[in-house]
């Protein structure tokens, strides 16, 4: 029987995450990489690499997403002050299935069901806490890979050509 300390520990060996903030979410930013790093990640920052107010998200969240997209990091954080601009960002790039994610349930459902492979935070809504907890359930979830969860995937890919 896997335990939560086995899946996370699974999740570790098969996981480089890429995470990226704007100013709204440095901060929240830098304690994830902290915690990601002392429980064994691979981290790939892709900024902001020092808080400077008035940055855009869209120069951090998108070359992360691409990174996503291409295979280059596993999974992906991306975090402005709502999350809201960042996952509406995000999710213009092909490959790219990301989502707001405010609690555990769908933490783990946006992954199970339709292989959510970002995750997007607010860093001045959501505390540090159960910021890491989401995390934790993000990194450790994996697509279930029925037909119905398939099939519905690749009407998502479809548009993404359109």
């Amino acid at each position: 029987m896997n335990t939560e300390r086995d899946k996370l520990n699974n999740a570790k060996e098969m996981t480089r995450v890429g995470i990226a903030a704007d100013h709204g979410g440095y901060e929240l930013k830098m304690q994830l990489i902290e915690f990601l790093k002392n429980s064994g990640y691979e981290v790939v920052d892709y900024g902001a690499f020092e808080l400077t107010p008035g940055d855009d998200y869209p120069d951090f969240v998108v070359p992360m997403a691409q990174a996503v997209a291409k295979g280059e990091v596993t999974r992906g954080i991306a975090i402005c002050g709502s999350g809201v601009g960042a996952c509406i960002a995000v999710n213009k790039l092909p490959g790219v299935r990301a989502g707001m994610i405010t609690d555990s349930f769908s933490a783990h459902q946006g992954v199970e069901d339709d292989d959510m492979n970002i995750m997007c935070l607010g860093g001045r809504v959501t505390g540090q806490a159960l910021s890491w907890d989401l995390v934790k359930i993000f990194l450790s979830a994996h697509f279930k890979s029925d037909e119905r969860f398939k099939r519905r995937l690749a009407k998502v890919a479809a548009l993404e050509k359109q």
